[in-house]
């Protein structure tokens, strides 16, 4: 019943409705809130200083600068003007040093980058080396990682391996959102914008006190945006695509009867319907990485179906009992997904051998769906940890995790009226229990060590329940030889050809230890070494490739750097140089010519760079930023050689027959070499207010959409920026703007389909608009 009324509570009318309401009540009401906050804001830069960051990268309060890990916030106006436009996470990519962000399905299923280190897999039961924490709960399955930001504290973006405190799949790093929470003030805001495409969003949030001991915060966010791209051919499954309506909302309720108590509750919601990633037929042209003549990114030419639904819902209880010397705290969390995503895969119409066919060659045509129609995932966490004032400080505690989900996927035949001509269901069930430690020990007052251990015991069930598949795919494709390839594979046919289930268990000690040691008040070295590591995965047989598993990988990573504030704390800097090692990483060899997805263990791979964050008041009214990250990866493994694309150069070696590349020494694929971000913002005070202009900007090099190379199917370097001038007022409170993202319309390919011809997708267009924001 609950999640049938928190499901009703999403649907978009009742989000803005409801969020209306509530702002109407509150806005009889007396607000100290906002001039507290106007105060606070107006305090800050008359002093000229930067404000103190505080995170939570060690699951205790303290300054970022005490902490030994290399780490990344975003916050506040920075987060907003990323956020503004209808933009969903992977705005986030570029956005700090060493972070990408892209995806095959859109807004659907993020994949995540540190480093250069993350997973091209697109299967639905993926797992990802880049953990993301959501207000305290793992979101484990990648299509939980899209969930949206909105009324958020913190970003906190931790680098390097971080397998002791948030455990398994996280040898990578740490994303980590923190929603604001309830708290016994009474405020409110609302931020409305209108874009480009009639794109709309609206974010806001009301804060009530219900009584002493009880607060309630509701938040909202509703992005919508029309169609904008015209599918050419006749009669289309599918006539206008790439619009949205995105929807979500969180609900808290904070019950505090005293300092040595506290819960918190969360209910959390998501409704999305749009468009699938648009997936367009040779658009690359030949032997180049460039654009074909004449491309227009408003147009497409597809026979396929387009569409996108995904519905989540949520909740967690955390828990905190303070006993003296001690704190307790339990954290229970629980998500559930159902999801359809649908494309044309052959980004065309028709086939060569059907003609008429384009654009360009189409040998033949694919058109296929992926879903989640169950899936539940729970979470259990117990930690204890020490309030002492003596020099030791350390925690412990106990932690569960149960998923279990079933996949569905669909294949269709386009040149039948896109009957469907193929059917797979498996099923995936994954348990895991950890125990685990760490400290911090004060040598002196200026050097501090820590450390932690962490052992997990982790354990996968996978089974394809269902099969069938007719017309041209056999049950297994390049793996079958000579068998005659029947009119319809069924289940039994296909376990006959391979195995249709596995179950590894995987146990695994990880580790940390570092110091921080003060130079004096302003300045801290760090050093830390680090291991975590990622359980096996499994991938299973289908109509184009046999089962295939990955036993787990682990990562060792070794960082040191300095963290300091400059000039009065008018300036702050860090600086980190890395270096990682992962051994057996679990890489996939997605597409190639025979369209398979299979997993592999490279023997070895590498990883060293540094990042370098900066903020600076160059005057008192000029704040700049400056974000650069330096990512050089490389393969080592002289045999491991994968599939190549049906039609582009590839400039690895190659095998005899010239199907396989060996990858030996190519950098992982999505791993730019460098990303910068920087951004100023000058602002210029009046009697009543504030003028500011604000710019922001991403550039990232050149990347490898898979584990070969090749000329077509590089992206090239990325260069976007953001444009923002705006007006604020009344204490702080109101606020109007307007801006622009990727203000210079650059166009370019950022990911690939290559099994069939010079598939890509691209980036998202350029958009004006504007923006109003108010708080109460």
């Amino acid at each position: 019943m609950k999640k049938k009324i928190l499901a009703q509570a999403c649907a978009p009318a009742s989000l803005a409705s409801g969020l209306s309401l509530t702002l109407a009540a509150l806005l009889t009401m007396p607000s100290a809130f906002a001039q507290t906050a106007a105060d606070g804001k107006a305090a800050a830069k008359i002093d000229g200083k930067l404000e103190t960051i505080t995170v939570t990268a060690e699951r205790r309060e303290e300054n970022i600068k005490d902490v030994p890990i290399s780490i990344s916030t975003l916050s506040g106006e920075n987060l907003d003007i990323i956020n503004s436009g209808g933009q969903d996470v992977r705005a986030l990519a570029g956005r700090v040093p060493s972070l990408n962000i892209e995806s095959s399905f859109g807004r659907a299923f993020p994949r995540f980058y540190l480093r250069g280190y993350g997973n091209t897999d697109f299967r639905l039961n993926a797992s990802q080396p880049v953990s993301l924490v959501y207000d305290d709960v793992v979101q484990e399955n990648p299509i939980l990682k899209g969930f949206p930001m909105f009324d958020l504290d913190q970003i906190e973006v931790l680098r390097g391996p971080q397998g002791t405190l948030f455990g398994r799949n996280s040898p990578a790093g740490v994303v980590k959102f923190d929603s604001a929470k309830p708290k016994q003030q009474q405020e409110a805001y609302l931020n409305i914008s209108a874009a480009k495409y009639t794109t709309t969003a609206l974010e806001g949030a009301v804060n009530v006190p219900m009584s002493k001991e009880w607060a309630m915060r509701f938040s909202v966010q509703a992005q919508h945006r029309d169609d904008f791209v015209t599918n050419t051919v006749a009669n289309p499954q599918t006539k206008e695509m790439e619009g949205y309506d995105d929807n979500a909302a969180r609900l808290q309720f904070l019950y505090e009867p005293d300092k040595n108590f506290s819960a918190l509750f969360n209910l959390h919601a998501r409704d999305l319907k749009g468009s699938a990633r648009l997936f367009r037929a040779n658009i690359i042209q030949p032997k180049t990485s460039d654009f074909v003549a004449g491309f227009d990114i408003n147009k497409i030419s597809i026979d396929g179906k387009n569409e996108s639904t995904l519905k989540t819902n949520g909740g967690s209880v955390r828990l905190r009992w303070a006993m003296n010397d001690y704190t307790l705290h339990s954290i229970t969390g629980y998500e559930s997904l159902d999801t359809l995503n649908r494309g044309d895969i052959d980004g065309g119409f028709s086939a060569v051998f059907a003609p008429p066919s384009g654009p360009g060659f189409i040998p033949f045509a694919s058109e296929t769906a992926d879903g989640i129609p169950k899936h539940k995932q729970f979470t259990q966490e117990l930690r204890l940890e020490s309030n002492g004032k003596g020099p030791m400080k350390w925690q412990g505690g106990l932690y569960y995790f149960n998923e279990d989900y079933t996949v569905e996927s669909f294949s269709y035949d386009s040149l039948a009226r896109n009957a469907q001509d193929g059917y797979e269901r498996v099923r995936q069930k994954n348990d895991a229990t950890a125990i685990f430690g760490a400290f911090t020990y004060s040598v002196s007052p200026a050097l501090d060590l820590r450390g932690g251990l962490r052992y997990t015991r982790d354990k996968k069930t996978f089974n394809v329940e269902d099969y069938n598949a007719s017309g041209f795919a056999p049950c297994i494709g390049p793996t079958i030889g000579a068998i005659p390839v029947p009119p319809k594979c069924t289940l039994a046919q296909l376990r006959a050809l391979g195995p249709l289930s596995s179950s590894p268990s995987d146990n695994k000690l990880s580790w940390d230890m570092s110091a921080t040691y003060a130079v004096d008040r302003d300045m801290k070295l760090f050093a830390r070494i680090a291991n975590g590591f990622r359980a096996s995965s499994v991938q299973g047989a289908s109509a184009f490739n046999n089962q295939s598993v990955a036993k787990p990988e682990t990562s060792t990573s070794f960082e040191a750097g300095v963290k300091a504030d400059l000039m009065d704390r008018k300036a702050r800097v860090s600086f980190g140089v890395f270096k990682y090692e992962i051994k057996d990483q679990q890489l996939t060899a997605v597409g190639g010519a025979a369209n398979a997805n299979i997993l592999l263990n490279a023997k070895k791979t590498e990883g060293q760079g540094f990042e370098m964050d900066l903020q600076a008041y160059l005057s008192p009214n000029l704040l700049a930023t400056l974000g650069i990250g330096y990512n050089d990866t490389k393969i080592k493994d002289p045999t491991l050689a994968v599939a190549v694309c049906a039609s582009c150069t590839v400039t690895n070696r190659m095998n005899a027959s010239k199907t396989l590349a060996f990858i030996d020494g190519n950098p992982l694929p999505q791993a730019p070499k460098q990303t910068t971000n920087f951004t100023l913002r000058y602002s210029v005070p009046t009697k009543d207010g504030e003028w500011y202009a604000y710019t922001d900007w991403v550039i990232r090099s050149k990347v490898n959409f898979f584990l070969y190379e090749s000329v077509e199917f590089t992206g090239k370097t990325l260069t976007e920026g953001g444009a923002r001038v705006g007006y604020i007022w009344g204490n702080g409170n109101y606020e109007a703007a307007l801006y622009g993202r990727n203000i210079t319309n650059q166009v370019r390919i950022v990911g690939g389909i290559d099994f069939n011809n010079l598939t890509g997708f691209v980036n998202e267009p350029r958009i004006f608009g504007v923006q109003f924001k108010a708080k109460f």
